[in-house]
């Protein structure tokens, strides 16, 4: 029997979506992940509980839509799909609805500049993409198109999206922004948060290029 191919991203795949359980950003088996690999990209299979995993289950996909797994792939794939095949410098995606990122995208808000950590989204706000029936090719354009210039975006009515360079990049920009979801909603009921001008976000943006990097 041939070796299963991709072997250690299908198990980071599977780490991952547990993280994403014991963390509280996701629950039962909604959300998904995707990895970029060199046929196309792995995708974690619909409706199976993240403990009951096993690398063989994780449903490799090619961008044309065609797959070889005893597994279905997410209802999401479309979304993974274009986002990797628009964004080359991501290569790995993470959905979750994560209860306050969710709260947020039904009152169909994005998250504005009321913090600066906003910025480790890439921009000077997080935006909420407009809603689309999940795993529909208007969904994937409305998610490609809020995370344009961004690693991270909201979907209305549903949850959230981050991108990475790997899987626990995108995983550690999630927590991060459902971290400011909250904090958002939780200063939204005493008043309008006072908001960073666009000049103190782009000082911010300049100062992110460089933070957690060794110096070379």
């Amino acid at each position: 029997m041939s070796p299963l191919p991709y072997l250690w991203q299908r198990e980071a795949i599977i780490v991952t979506g547990r993280r994403m359980n014991a963390s509280g950003l996701n629950q039962g088996t909604s959300g998904n992940l995707s990895h970029r690999v060199d046929e196309g990209f792995l995708v974690t299979p619909t409706g199976m509980d993240y403990d009951a995993l096993r690398p063989e289950d994780i449903v490799l996909m090619r961008f044309d839509g065609g797959h070889d797994a005893p597994r279905l792939p997410s209802s999401e794939w479309r979304f993974h799909r274009d986002i990797l095949a628009s964004r080359p410098e991501v290569h790995a995606v993470l959905h979750t609805h994560s209860l306050h990122c969710a709260a947020l995208a039904c009152l169909r808000r994005s998250i504005p500049p009321f913090h600066y950590m906003v910025a480790a989204a890439g921009g000077s706000n997080i935006r909420c993409a407009p809603y689309a029936t999940f795993g529909t090719e208007e969904l994937s354009r409305h998610a490609v198109a809020a995370l344009e210039g961004r690693k991270a975006c909201l979907l209305a009515n549903h949850g959230l999206i981050t991108v990475g360079a790997d899987l626990a990049g995108a995983f550690k920009l999630a927590v991060e922004v459902e971290t400011l979801a909250a904090m958002y909603l939780r200063a939204l009921p005493v008043g309008e948060p006072v908001l960073l001008d666009e000049a103190e976000m782009a000082i911010v943006l300049e100062k992110f290029r460089t933070y957690g990097q060794q110096k070379g």
